[in-house]
């Protein structure tokens, strides 16, 4: 249970005043792309860190927020050490700017983002706050990814349903690509973003459009969903050194096939983005969906 006291005191010390943003700010807003699997091992935030690089490196700005569950690795993966993360802002021991990192390409960290569904037991005052310091993110950056964890509970879906697209990531594997369908299932709603589907470690493009096939064949039939794929990840040894070195590997290994792989699906999503749907940000739908639960 989050200490009520404590929050505020937080705040008074830090001082902090959080201006609106005018009405031209409002409409400039980060598109968001939320990066779930169904079961853990198949490389999800691996696949968000070195996509975020790949976008930085088409000239997005971009921030990456790692909202896995108490199990949160994206600072790991790049060689960080991220002890300040989004529950100490939401208990007013740190403000978002102290928390925020700088990774490879220039692109921001922000870890712990799961802290925002502390938010429901916090005053109100604690709520709009931090609101208004994420959504400044979203006016600053281009390209908001949201690393969330693996699993199809409610947390998740909220922190899915928010975004722009959700990106779905399976592996050849049965209960991966099983798991995968049982997450599609779960998001499919009137009100959830596009889906598209990432295939990562395969053997080849054939491979992976075999899967996303009997994926989207299912969802069409029962779900009546539309899934695409949005491209895939070829099994490489330089993804699993990568790991082990702590260096994502579109920088420690920036030849590599997996690393082309990245980038051409980087590209991809660049081009078939379509407009925004609405200009409300990212973190007022995400709040707006999470009060609707608790109420």
């Amino acid at each position: 249970m989050v200490d009520q006291a404590k929050i505020l005191r937080g705040l008074v010390e830090q001082r902090q005043t959080v201006t609106p943003p005018s009405a031209a700010e409002f409409r400039r807003r980060a598109r968001t792309l939320a990066v779930v699997s169904g079961k853990g091992g198949v490389g999800k935030s691996v696949i968000a860190l070195n996509l975020a690089i790949a976008f930085a490196r088409l000239g997005k700005s971009v921030c990456l927020l790692d909202a896995c569950l108490g199990l949160g690795s994206i600072d790991l993966l790049c060689g960080l050490n991220g002890y300040w993360n989004l529950s100490h802002v939401v208990t007013g021991a740190r403000s978002l700017n102290d928390v925020l990192l700088k990774g490879p390409e220039g692109v921001k960290i922000v870890c712990g983002a799961s802290g925002l569904v502390d938010l429901a037991d916090c005053p109100e005052m604690v709520q709009r706050n931090l609101i208004l310091q994420m959504e400044e993110i979203e006016r600053t950056h281009d390209i908001l990814i949201i690393d969330t964890s693996t699993g199809i509970h409610r947390a998740v879906r909220q922190f899915v349903t928010a975004a722009d697209q959700a990106l779905v990531v399976t592996m050849p594997e049965t209960t991966a690509i099983a798991d995968a369908y049982a997450t599609v299932k779960a998001l499919s709603s009137p009100d959830a973003p596009p889906i598209d589907l990432i295939v990562n470690q395969a053997e080849s493009l054939q491979q992976a459009k075999l899967i996303a096939g009997r994926i989207q064949q299912t969802s069409k039939a029962f779900l009546r969903t539309p899934i695409a794929l949005a491209g895939h990840i070829t099994r490489d040894a330089a993804v699993v050194r990568s790991v082990a070195s702590r260096k994502p590997f579109l920088v420690e290994s920036p030849n590599c096939t997996a690393a082309a792989d990245i980038q051409q699906m980087a590209k991809r999503l660049l081009s078939t983005a379509g407009s925004l749907s609405t200009f409300q940000s990212y973190f007022d739908r995400f709040w707006h969906n999470q009060r609707g639960k608790v109420a």
